[in-house]
C-alpha cells in the first residue's frame, strides 16, 4: 500500500484545537510527531483518541536541550502545526519566527478567532465558538435558549479545515519551493456548520431561525417542515425535497407506505413532478406530514435504513453511540480497530482498496528518527 503523505513529517504542537488536524494528516500517512510537555496526562480517552497513529514526544522548548532538540526536528519538518494560546512565549513556536528560520516549512496555526483583528488574542472554549460561528442560532427550540452539541464540535471543524489548509500548501509548494502560512480561525471554520442561513438570507432577504424538529428557509410562504422524526425506537432524519432526488425520494415514500397498507391521506393525490417545495404553504406541509408521521412511528431505525437503501430515498436514521458502534457497514468496511484492547475509529480513509492499520502512540524522549522519502 502507498499512503498518500508518505515521507512526509509533520511537527504536532497543538492542544485539542488542532488534535485531529494531525490525526487526518497521520491517517494519510504522515510521520506526525506530537509534541508535548514531560508529564503530560496521556491516560485521557479524548487525547489518546486524537493523538492515536503519531508519535509522541517530551520536549519542553523553554529548556535550551529541547530548544535544539526542536530546532533539529523542525529543520527536517515539512509542515508544523501550531494553536499559539497553548504554545509557550517565546519564539521557538511563534509562527512569524518559524517562517524565518524555516522557509521550507508549512506552518499551520489554529486559533479561536485568526491571527489578525481585535479578537486575534482571545481565547475561547467550545460553546463560545459554536456561539460565535452561528451554529448555535439555529439549534434549539423557538422559543428556548440556543444549544450546542454535547460532544465539542469547534475543535474538530478548525482541524479539519486545518488539515485542508496544511494540504493545499503541499502542493502549492510543490510549484514553488517555498513553504506558507495557513491561518485557521474555529469562528470562521464553524460558519461552515451553518453555511445555507447566510446564502438564504442574500437571495430572500430572511434569516433562517431556530425550529426545534423543523427547518425554516425552504418555503418562500414562511412554511416549516419536519426534519426529525419520532420512530419505533429512536427518531429519524427525513424532510420533504424538491427537485429530481426530491422527486424520486417523496415517490419511493409514498409507494412503501402504500405496500405496508398505511393510509396515505393528501399524499395518495400529489403530482410530485409539479410538487414545489418553494411554494407550499404550512396547512399543506401540515397535511402531507400527519400521515408520514404516523407511519414512521411504527418503523424501526434498521427498517429505515434498509427501505431507504434499497429505494435510493434521502434520509436516515439519527444514531446514537451505540448504534454507530454496532454498525454492520462500518463493521464491514473494517472501519474500528482494537489497539492494546481498546477500540479506535480506524483511518478515514481507504487506500488501494485497504484501511490503513493504526499505528500505537509511541512515547519517545529521545529525537525521532527521519523517515526515508521525505524531503531532502
Amino acid at each position: 500500500m502507498t499512503m498518500l503523505l508518505e515521507g512526509i513529517l509533520v511537527v504536532d504542537a497543538t492542544d485539542q484545537f488542532g488534535w485531529l488536524a494531525g490525526r487526518i494528516l497521520a491517517d494519510l500517512g504522515a510521520d506526525v510527531v506530537k509534541l508535548d510537555l514531560p508529564g503530560t496526562d496521556r491516560s485521557r480517552p479524548r487525547w489518546r483518541a486524537f493523538n492515536v497513529n503519531k508519535r509522541a514526544l517530551d520536549l519542553d522548548p523553554a529548556k535550551p536541550s529541547g530548544r535544539r532538540q526542536l530546532e533539529e526536528l523542525l529543520a527536517k519538518a515539512d509542515i508544523c502545526l501550531l494553536t499559539p494560546i497553548s504554545s509557550p512565549q517565546d519564539d521557538s513556536l511563534d509562527a512569524d519566527e518559524l517562517r524565518r528560520r524555516h522557509p521550507h516549512l508549512i506552518v499551520v496555526v489554529i486559533s479561536p478567532f485568526g491571527r489578525v483583528g481585535q479578537r486575534k488574542h482571545w481565547r475561547a472554549s467550545d460553546i463560545e465558538l459554536m456561539a460565535a460561528g452561528g451554529a448555535m442560532s439555529l439549534a434549539g427550540e423557538p422559543d428556548g435558549a440556543p444549544v450546542r452539541v454535547s460532544e465539542p464540535q469547534a475543535y474538530s471543524w478548525a482541524s479539519a479545515q486545518a488539515a485542508v489548509g496544511a494540504l493545499t500548501a503541499l502542493y502549492r509548494r510543490e510549484a514553488t519551493g517555498r513553504g506558507d502560512l495557513v491561518d485557521v480561525s474555529a469562528q470562521a471554520s464553524v460558519v461552515i456548520a451553518a453555511a445555507h442561513a447566510p446564502a438564504f438570507f442574500d437571495l430572500n432577504g430572511v434569516a433562517p431561525q431556530r425550529a426545534g424538529a423543523f427547518m425554516t428557509g425552504r418555503s418562500i410562504t414562511g412554511a416549516r417542515y419536519r426534519v426529525f422524526w419520532p420512530c419505533r425506537d429512536g427518531w429519524l432524519n427525513f424532510i420533504f425535497y424538491g427537485g429530481v432526488a426530491g422527486r424520486r425520494t417523496n415517490e419511493q415514500l409514498v409507494a412503501w407506505m402504500g405496500e405496508c397498507g398505511a393510509e396515505l391521506g393528501p399524499l395518495a393525490n400529489i403530482e410530485w413532478q409539479r410538487w414545489d417545495a418553494t411554494r407550499t404553504t404550512q396547512a399543506e406541509v401540515d397535511a402531507i406530514e400527519a400521515p408520514v408521521l404516523k407511519f414512521f412511528a411504527g418503523v424501526s431505525k434498521r427498517e429505515f435504513l434498509i427501505e431507504a437503501h434499497k429505494r435510493e430515498m434521502l434520509g436516515y436514521p439519527v444514531s446514537t453511540v451505540a448504534d454507530i458502534i454496532t454498525d454492520p457497514q462500518l463493521e464491514a468496511r473494517g472501519f474500528f480497530q482494537t489497539l492494546d484492547g481498546e477500540r479506535y475509529c480506524g483511518s478515514f480513509a481507504v487506500i488501494d482498496g485497504e484501511r490503513p492499520p493504526l499505528r500505537r502512540t509511541a512515547v519517545t524522549s529521545e529525537r525521532p528518527p527521519r523517515r526515508a522519502g521525505g524531503r531532502s
